[in-house]
């Protein structure tokens, strides 16, 4: 049993109010949270003026994405071996940011199987990982590159059965268009009514949850509409700016719907767009992100890291931050991180918390992160399973 100090706590959802609190880890697990010193006799790791709180959750990530400029090239051209180096690579940097649990939808080949098992083999080589395999995307679609194009309802189901037969975590489906991609426009849908439902029913046949990456108004609106577990990105563009319904997010709120913001970007020397606020199309999509988050859904924040050169893997503190800048309050956009993105993820009963029976893994920054979110770059140590590993 190890015995972890450190000057202030949050456990996911507060902050604690205790003198020095101490968190006891056994077998990986944690056992108990005490106000004050640990009983003599355990191994004691004093983190001093740090704050202690639990590891961090990236509800969604491309480890198989190299955060350059043009990360489509980067993946048409590269074999197994260097998209597989790649992914190891953005595993070990996610961990060190103090991620100690990620959400991978979309990598290629099923390679993030293998980093799956090598992570879980031993802790030290990267976060618990989540994986989705190739996303279930349209002939031609948004990160067709990544080898899940499908045709049809029949194609629909046989997709979703073999993501079953080898192992997937969650089913990912891209419903609307995206950036990323040449020839793709995020306000476009790419799948009709029969082929989403067909998703939904066949994923529920194998205790399967199911994702859509949806930016369009109308692409939301057909997830939530064919029973979705989840919506990725949730901005409600439209061809020309953005579409908020208030009756939809009520479905959503409802239904317990949950939604991942994907947030903020490291600041890019060569980035001359400006501020946020400079830009119509930005605040436009921030002022929807906000009517989202304040809707009532479950939402976790997360940073979509790999995409592009903003979005460096083990970037998520500059969305923690992003989402504070939208205006909730530190402390909100810490549990989007932590406690609010395992309920996304679905794991709210395993990780995202500093309470008996959770996970012992554990993040410490310099700094307090309730007060200023920039702390969390600032990273002293990590923990995962109870082994410091940072």
């Amino acid at each position: 049993m190890v015995a972890i100090r450190a000057r202030r706590l949050f456990d996911g959802e507060r902050v604690i109010q205790a003198e020095r609190p101490t968190v006891l880890v056994d077998d990986g697990v944690i056992r108990s949270v005490l106000d004050g010193p640990p009983p003599s006799g355990h191994e004691v790791v004093d983190l001093g003026s740090a704050t202690l709180m639990p590891g961090l959750i990236d509800a969604h990530v491309h480890l198989a994405f190299d955060a350059t400029a043009d990360t489509v090239a980067g993946l048409v051209t590269a074999d197994d071996d260097v998209v597989l180096d790649r992914m190891r690579s953005a595993s070990a940097a996610t961990l060190d940011a103090g991620v100690t649990t990620a959400r991978d939808l979309g990598d290629r080949g099923y390679l993030g199987l293998r980093v799956r098992a090598e992570t879980a083999a031993d802790v030290r080589l990267g976060p618990r990982l989540l994986l989705a395999g190739p996303p279930i995307t349209s002939i031609g679609g948004h990160c067709w590159f990544l080898g899940g194009e499908v045709e049809g309802v029949e194609a629909i189901r046989a997709a979703v059965r073999d993501r079953a037969a080898r192992g997937v975590d969650v089913v990912k489906v891209v419903v609307t268009g995206g950036r990323l991609t040449a020839g793709s426009h995020p306000h476009e849908v790419q799948f009709g009514p029969a082929e989403l439902s067909a998703v939904v029913q066949e994923a529920k046949r194998h205790g399967l949850p199911v994702t859509g990456h949806c930016h369009a108004a109308d692409g939301i609106a057909d997830a939530v509409a064919a029973g979705f577990d989840g919506v990725e990105h949730c901005t409600f563009v439209t061809a020309d700016g953005t579409n908020v319904d208030p009756a939809l997010l009520s479905r959503m709120a409802a239904a317990g719907t949950r939604v991942t913001l994907t947030l903020g970007s490291v600041p890019q020397p060569a980035d001359h767009t400006g501020p946020d606020g400079a830009d119509p199309r930005r605040k436009a999509v921030h002022d929807a992100l906000w009517r989202v988050a304040t809707s009532g859904v479950p939402v976790a924040c997360a940073s979509d890291a790999g995409c592009g050169p903003g979005k460096p893997h083990g970037s998520l503190a500059y969305a923690v931050q992003a989402m504070a800048d939208l205006g909730f309050s530190p402390t909100e956009a810490l549990r989007a991180v932590t406690f609010g993105a395992a309920q996304v993820c679905g794991i709210a009963d395993q990780v995202g918390r500093i309470a008996p029976g959770y996970q012992g893994d554990l993040l410490a920054v310099h700094g307090d992160p309730a007060i200023d979110p920039g702390a969390l770059r600032h990273v002293a140590a990590v923990f995962r399973a109870g082994l410091r590993v940072r």
